[in-house]
């Protein structure tokens, strides 16, 4: 009885303790991933426009909406970092965590690549920053892999294709800009950390314990690398190829496999790597409409509105949990 009314009385004051943690110290880098699936829904919104124009001004609004959103996030964690730098310095050399870093480069990336059509002058300063801070994140990043540092197989997630494939944004806008070889570059080194990743991942998945409830959703993130690659190898080669529909099909290959999880993934809790839902649905969209209108193809409208409406859907859903998260302080929060 006394044993009892001690752990309750540990666990209160555990609670309590983290109670009052300031809400900032624990302000996580993955919600730079917010940024990423608006931005994503704002270049999906743009790439559906070719077909229907009313999704145009759509795509201005929710840009807008990103990159306030990016600034606000971007503002937390740049007071968290004066404030609390030995916070930072613990995310850094955390296993998951650390892969979320280069979300923020992807952000500015992406930010880059949505305004390029309205804001040519604007996106190529914002790509160069993105793309700087890209390099130096995976290189990062990637030698903290390969350091003297051991890490466990049960921390290999697919949220690790973040830092080195990401690198196959930096073409999207960057071929169009002109910047043709600095975006062989980056597509080259993204490509070949996607193969070596999604090796690694596989092993991960077949032969060792399912990834934990909280990060079950990084498994979408699977989509990206080969939908974002095509959109990369499109833009550089200025057509449709063999390669080209690999990369394409390879990405519908990961969609359906993903859409077999749907019912485990309804019944986890909130967490927010639940975000990286929404990016690659939106990279995958963008594909087909791409696809769509090199090969005139009606099938992949069809297919690109079809993940659009999806990815709408899943958007709303996500902005309205974290809503409600922060507000149940469920949020910034110590592990």
């Amino acid at each position: 009885m006394t044993d009892t009314i001690t752990d309750t009385t540990t666990d209160t004051a555990s609670a309590q303790a983290a109670e009052a943690e300031p809400r900032l110290k624990h302000f996580p880098v993955p919600f730079f991933a917010v940024v990423m699936g608006l931005m994503g829904l704002t270049l999906a919104l743009h790439a559906g426009a070719h077909f229907y124009p009313v999704l145009g001004a759509a795509a201005t609004g929710v840009m807008w909406v990103g990159i306030v959103v990016f600034c606000v996030i971007a503002a937390f964690y740049i007071a968290k970092s004066v404030k609390y730098p030995q916070a930072v310095v613990q995310e850094w050399k955390h296993p998951v965590r650390l892969a979320f870093f280069p979300a923020v480069s992807i952000s500015i990336l992406l930010i880059a690549t949505a305004m390029l059509p309205q804001y040519p002058d604007t996106a190529k300063g914002l790509w160069m920053i993105g793309t700087a801070l890209q390099g130096v994140l995976t290189l990062a990043v990637v030698s903290g892999w390969i350091s003297h540092r051991a890490f466990e197989v049960g921390q290999l997630t697919p949220a690790w294709f973040i830092p080195a494939v990401g690198n196959v944004v930096v073409p999207v806008a960057g071929a169009q800009l002109g910047y043709i070889e600095l975006s062989w570059l980056f597509f080259s080194a993204g490509l070949i950390f996607w193969v070596v990743l999604l090796t690694l991942v596989f092993n991960r998945l077949i032969f060792h314990n399912p990834i934990p409830a909280k990060l079950y959703p990084t498994l979408v993130i699977l989509i990206a690398p080969p939908a974002v690659a095509f959109l990369a190898y499109v833009n550089l080669t200025g057509g449709v190829d063999s390669f080209a529909r690999i990369l394409l099909n390879a990405g519908y290959l990961f969609t359906l496999l993903i859409a077999l999880q749907v019912p485990k993934l309804a019944k986890l809790p909130f967490a927010l790597p639940w975000w990286a839902l929404s990016f690659p649905i939106a990279a995958m969209s963008i594909a087909s409409f791409l696809f769509a209108r090199k090969v005139e193809s009606q099938a992949h409208v069809l297919i690109g509105m079809v993940l659009l409406a999806v990815l709408v859907a899943v958007v709303i859903k996500l902005v309205i949990r974290t809503g409600l998260a922060i507000s149940r302080k469920e949020i910034c929060v110590p592990e």
